[in-house]
C-alpha cells in the first residue's frame, strides 16, 4: 500500500514512500523508443554478500552481465536470485561487495527508469488502478510522456485492456503490464525476475521475442527463470547460483556439454544446493 505525503516546491511535488523511497515528478519528456545502446550499460557484481541475521542469501558473488546479451539468472527455490536483484536496485542493503549498473550504484541515477527498468514482483500492483494509470503514476516520477505508456501498452498487448483494474488481470495480464513498467523508460539495462510466470504459450513466444529484440538493440537484459527449456532458447549466457554462491558462467552449449539437455545439466550442477529434496512415492 502506498502511503504518501506530498510538498510542494518550486516546480515539483514530491512524493514520499511508505518504503523511504522518494521520487520528484519532473518536467515531461517523450522517451523515443529503441534509445541507442551504450557499452556503459553493464551488471556488475563484486563479493556481493547478504546476510540475514545467521542466514547468508548472497555469499560473495560475482558476475557481469554485458549488452547486446540476453542473460539467465538461473538457480533453484532460494538460491538468492531475487536478493540479488534487490541489492542491484538498491532495495536491499548487501554487507559486504557491490552491485553497479554502467559503474554506477541505482541510487546514484538521476533518472533511474532512462537507466534501468526491473520486474521484480507482478502482483505488486494496487488492484484499485487501471493498467494506464498504474503507467502514468510511475512515468510522472521520472517526467516521461504520455504517449510513452501508449506505446509500451502496445508492446506488451494491453492496449485493448488499459482502462481495466488490474484486480481483474490474470497473472499472465499482470505480467505484462510488469514488462510495461519495465520497459516505460526506454532502459539500456532490464532486470526481469520470473517474467514467463503465468503466460500461455502465445505469451511465451512474445517474451523470448521481447527480450531477443532488446538485447539486439545492444540493450543488457538479464531475466531470471526455472524455465530450463525457455532459457536454452533464449539466453545467450547463464549464470547459475545455489545458496547464495556462484555455480556456472557459461553459455548455455558450454553448460549442456556431456549432458542430454540444459535441464539435466543444471539438476546436476545444483544438486547440492537444493533445499527440498522431494521423493517420488
Amino acid at each position: 500500500m502506498l502511503l504518501w505525503m506530498c510538498s510542494w516546491r518550486i516546480g515539483e511535488l514530491v512524493f514520499v514512500l511508505s518504503t523511504g523511497w522518494w521520487f520528484r515528478t519532473r518536467p515531461v519528456v517523450d522517451v523515443q523508443a529503441g534509445a541507442g545502446s551504450d557499452d556503459r550499460w553493464v551488471i556488475e557484481t563484486t563479493d556481493l554478500t547478504k546476510r540475514y541475521g545467521s542466514a547468508t542469501a548472497v555469499d560473495a558473488l560475482t558476475f557481469t552481465a554485458k549488452p547486446g546479451l540476453v542473460t539467465g539468472f538461473l538457480g533453484p527455490n532460494g538460491a538468492g536470485k531475487s536478493t540479488t536483484m534487490r541489492l542491484i536496485l538498491g532495495l536491499d542493503r548487501p554487507n559486504g561487495g557491490r552491485a553497479l549498473i554502467g559503474g554506477r550504484t541505482y541510487r546514484s541515477y538521476a533518472r533511474p527508469m532512462r537507466e534501468i527498468g526491473a520486474l521484480l514482483e507482478a502482483t505488486s500492483v494496487h488492484p484499485g488502478r487501471t493498467a494506464y494509470h498504474h503507467l502514468l503514476w510511475l512515468a510522472q516520477t521520472d517526467g516521461i510522456g504520455k504517449r510513452r505508456i501508449d506505446k509500451v501498452l502496445d508492446m506488451v498487448g494491453l492496449s485493448a485492456v488499459a482502462r481495466r483494474r488490474v484486480g481483474n488481470f490474470s497473472l499472465g495480464m499482470r505480467q505484462r503490464l510488469g514488462v510495461a513498467a519495465a520497459l516505460l523508460g526506454d532502459p539500456g539495462v532490464v532486470m526481469l525476475d520470473e517474467p514467463m510466470n503465468g503466460l500461455d504459450p502465445e505469451g511465451m513466444v512474445w517474451i523470448r521475442r521481447l527480450l531477443r529484440g532488446l538485447a539486439d538493440e545492444g540493450r543488457t537484459v538479464l531475466v531470471s527463470s526455472h524455465l530450463m527449456s525457455e532459457m536454452d532458447k533464449l539466453a545467450g549466457h547463464l549464470i547459475v547460483i545455489g545458496r547464495g554462491h556462484l555455480v556456472a558462467d557459461a553459455t548455455p552449449a558450454e553448460l549442456r556439454a556431456g549432458y542430454d539437455s540444459l535441464e539435466e545439466a543444471f539438476l546436476d550442477l545444483t544438486r547440492a544446493d537444493v533445499e527440498f529434496h522431494g521423493s517420488t512415492r
